[in-house]
């Protein structure tokens, strides 16, 4: 071998042999880091959040939550959303913003079928399917015209955002995106810290990363719909496999109709005002983005099996897992892209 050859060889060693036992310590380190785990309510709903690293961030993560919550919780009198529906003045933030906005797309990407004004047909049809009635077709038409996502937009005076209102009765609802936005947030704080093994979890929408504690992948059930399933009984229809991605399932188990032999969740179409006639039970999404997850299963209850098909097929980047009812029995439907993610029950 050639002296100078030799010579970098040897003065390169040390470096090389300081190289590898540094990746080993960091392995190390990493497989001993505790996994934190913290859970709780925010959004009227239930949280659980799990991640690896070597301190509990539950303050910093519910103070993000919290953030959310004064942007888009209608239960919050102090929010950003409420003071618009009660036509308060008020300067949008920036959480509430980017939720608006990606609302809006995705309404005119589905044709309306998502929607953040339709909460007072779903409440005037929530009240009918308790008392066992329809509502007052004159009521379903006048309110009708108070909803439509067209009718509210952005307002902006030397870069200040606000939202203007066609009509001051419009009521803006953004339940149906808000909890996947939130998971969103959250997985956005712990990526910040270097944290890459997690699972955020808020009423039921996901985002996960890396592994489990077990070392394993992350997988979350699908329930099958059914009564039980209301009661947080119910059998599950698959397991998913939802590392590095984020889920989202929309679905109405507690409240079924039937319908010519025919079994139907009780979803609101905002540009009928009455029930949809198609007959998926629930639609399970899965996203780059949790709000993204969230707004599209909604909008997939509502479009049925094969107006999802036509925008699963313009957007690649979604993936979905679609339970509907077939005559009287329980199908399934999966974007073909889904099916190495699918792992049984």
């Amino acid at each position: 071998m050639d002296p100078k050859r030799k010579k970098q060889l040897v003065w390169q060693l040390p470096f090389l042999t300081l190289l590898v036992v540094g990746t080993i310590l960091i392995i190390r380190q990493q497989q001993n880091m505790p996994y934190q785990k913290c859970s709780g309510t925010i959004f009227g709903t239930v949280y659980n959040i799990t991640y690896q690293y070597d301190h509990d961030l539950q303050d910093e993560l519910v103070a993000k939550m919290q953030e959310v919550d004064s942007a888009l919780s209608m239960f919050n009198k102090e929010s950003v959303i409420s003071k618009i529906n009660n036509n308060q003045p008020v300067e949008v933030n920036e959480m509430f913003l980017e939720v608006f906005k990606m609302a809006q797309n995705i309404s005119e990407d589905t044709q309306g079928a998502f929607d953040i004004t339709v909460a007072p047909l779903v409440n005037l049809w929530g009240f009918g399917f308790k008392k066992g009635e329809d509502p007052n077709p004159q009521a379903v038409d006048s309110l009708l015209q108070i909803v439509g996502y067209q009718k509210v937009q952005l307002s902006v005076d030397k870069s200040h955002f606000s939202v203007k209102k066609s009509d001051p009765r419009i009521m803006l609802d953004c339940s149906a995106i808000a909890k996947g936005y939130g998971v969103d947030v959250v997985a956005k704080c712990l990526k910040a810290k270097g944290i890459k093994n997690y699972l955020v979890e808020i009423g039921g929408e996901i985002s996960t990363s890396g592994i489990s504690e077990k070392r394993l992948p992350w997988k979350i059930g699908v329930t099958k719909p059914s009564d039980d399933a209301a009661e947080g009984q119910g059998e599950l229809q698959t397991v998913i496999n939802v590392t590095d991605k984020s889920m989202a399932t929309s679905g109405n188990y507690r409240n079924f109709y039937y319908k010519g032999g025919r079994r139907y969740a009780h979803t609101i179409d905002p540009k009928t005002g009455r029930p949809v006639q198609h007959n998926i039970l629930s639609a399970t999404v899965l996203a780059d983005r949790c709000a993204k997850a969230d707004a599209y299963a909604t909008s997939f209850m509502v479009m049925g099996l094969e107006g999802a098909k036509v925008i699963l097929e313009r957007h690649p980047e979604l993936m979905a897992y679609l339970i509907y009812d077939d005559h009287g029995k329980t199908a399934v439907w999966y974007s073909p892209s889904m099916q190495d993610k699918i792992l049984g029950n």
